[in-house]
């Protein structure tokens, strides 16, 4: 039996990881949230499995479980939820991260960081491959989760290179689909939930800037893989799909799979908001054998239908 802790395991991403873990009956599954914006009704159907615990729990606290592998996938990834509190949000970045790899260190257990495209910021190299080494505003409001992320990835090898802790990175880029919070202010969640209900459709800038979307099923594969590769592979690894789409695109394909008479409406682009957001993925395919299957508009249908399902459970 292999004992798997998963941090921030109530999350988005860390939900769909715990229901992919929990399949094999040869995985003893942990999944640890303090429930800041990971929701129990992501992992409720898993509470009856006898492979399956929640602690509920903050990983910024000095935590011990035998383990023999760790996902740290605890913190914020939304800017409305990291700018609630921009200190909790680089605490959960440093902290939980000097957590974990004690842990990982007196079990020698396996950590794999769940870092973000957001390490390269505004980036000058498109589309953006591991090498290239960013361009962020260190004091920006979205620092706290931008270099929060950069300060984790460097502990993670400053622990491999000075007490052989074994690590890998992973750079993940926009993932969406099922459990993803509707209210956490991310686009696609924003776009699908504002055309369900007739709203107008929000959009910041002039909706030229890009982004490349990853549905949640590629990307688990991608995080599992890492783990599961050869030891001496450590990343950071690209997870991402490599399609790129305009803001005002994703929109209006939106707006014609819900067949919503909503609107575009434009408002200012907040600060630091990438303008190009582009994953080069070639490492992942050779090394992990990975890449993205799921088209934008089949994971959209299939997140438009979760999202509906959520709001007509939601009607009185």
């Amino acid at each position: 039996m292999k004992r798997i802790l998963v941090t921030g395991g109530a999350g988005f991403l860390g939900s769909n990881l715990c229901h992919r873990l929990v399949r094999d009956r040869n995985n003893e599954v942990i999944a640890l949230d303090n429930l800041f914006t990971g929701r129990l009704e992501n992992i409720e159907t898993l509470m009856g499995e006898s492979n399956f615990q929640f602690i509920k729990a903050d990983v910024c606290d000095e935590i011990d479980l035998p383990v023999d592998q760790i996902y740290n996938a605890a913190c914020p990834a939304s800017p409305v939820a990291y700018q609630k509190s921009p200190t909790s949000t680089t605490k959960t970045c440093v902290l939980g991260i000097l957590n974990m790899l004690e842990l990982a260190t007196r079990q020698n257990a396996t950590l794999l960081q769940f870092s973000t495209s957001e390490v390269y910021g505004e980036p000058v190299v498109h589309p953006q491959p591991e090498g290239y080494r960013g361009n962020v505003n260190p004091i920006g409001i979205r620092s706290c989760y931008d270099e929060g992320k950069r300060c984790a990835e460097s502990l993670c090898f400053d622990f491999h290179r000075e007490f052989g802790t074994k690590i890998k990175v992973i750079r993940i880029f926009n993932t969406y689909g099922p459990r993803m919070d509707p209210d956490d202010g991310r686009v696609i969640s924003n776009f699908i939930i504002q055309a369900l209900k007739g709203g107008d459709i929000t959009v910041y800038g002039d909706g030229s800037q890009t982004r490349s979307f990853c549905y949640v099923d590629d990307l688990i594969e991608g995080v599992v893989r890492m783990m599961n590769a050869p030891q001496d592979f450590t990343g950071p690894v690209n997870l991402g799909n490599p399609g790129e789409f305009t803001i005002c695109e994703l929109a209006q394909m939106i707006i014609e799979k819900t067949q919503s008479c909503s609107k575009l409406a434009f408002c200012p682009l907040p600060s630091d908001d990438p303008t190009q957001r582009r994953p080069d993925i070639a490492l992942a395919g050779r090394m992990l054998d990975w890449q993205p299957h799921i088209a934008l508009s089949e994971g959209l249908d299939r997140t438009i239908d979760y999202y509906a399902q959520l709001l007509e459970a939601k009607r009185p």
